[in-house]
């Protein structure tokens, strides 16, 4: 299997999203979500797809450490400056979620958040993320997706053959990231679907699940 090490480079869309990302946390509830995304975890974390670091102020002080990987380099300049202001340790680093340099089952658990959308190979990564974990630990996620009915799926599906990729940094509104954290060997646990923004407007990348699945034993 192919593993993409390219550099991840979108300027325009990591320009958009730094400005973007701060706005939805406050008036989409992503702040909250973020919170209870991260309730409860401890020891080490390696969250992938760090973007500007905006889960960091929500790492719980049991954290000892989290390694952030993020390969856009706008972005992880940006994520560099938050991880300074952080509570628990944080380390910024680049790489692409398809080829971690890190340790096999040396963390505790991981964090991926609106990543998995954008990255490459989305079974390569969690084949990646299914490695670093130990035994046991958790994969926290909260991810867009596919829509569960109606006309939107047929929408997504339009959109990601044509110009949503293009237009938002690579990223694909009609995976289905439950699907694939199951068929990356994950236990997958408590979960729940929702929607960013949740309002009368549907947006073909509110459909969101967040949940928690784990490396089995």
């Amino acid at each position: 299997m192919a593993v993409h090490s390219s550099p991840v480079h979108h300027p325009l869309f990591a320009r958009f999203y730094a400005k973007a990302g701060p706005v939805l946390d406050r008036r989409a509830g992503m702040a909250d979500r973020r919170r209870e995304l991260l309730a409860g975890l401890s020891g080490r974390v390696i969250e992938v797809g760090a973007g500007q670091g905006l889960n960091f102020p929500y790492y719980p002080r049991a954290v000892s450490e989290v390694v952030a990987v993020e390969p856009e380099r706008l972005l992880r300049r940006r994520a560099a400056q938050a991880a300074v202001r952080c509570g628990v340790p944080v380390d910024v680093v680049p790489a692409v979620a398809e080829a971690l340099p890190v340790k096999s089952e040396a963390f505790d658990a991981a964090v991926v958040s609106l990543v998995l959308c954008s990255v490459r190979d989305v079974p390569r990564a969690l084949a990646e993320l299914r490695r670093v974990l130990r035994p046991g630990g958790e994969l926290r996620f909260f991810e867009h997706g596919v829509a569960d009915g109606g006309v939107l799926p047929a929408v997504q599906r339009a959109l990601d053959r044509t110009v949503w990729p293009r237009l938002f940094g690579g990223c694909h509104t009609s995976r289905d990231p439950l699907a694939a954290i199951g068929a990356a060997g994950f236990a997958i646990g408590t979960w729940r679907r929702l929607r960013v923004p949740d309002g009368p407007v549907r947006l073909p990348s509110s459909p969101c699940v967040t949940g928690v699945a784990v490396r089995p034993e």
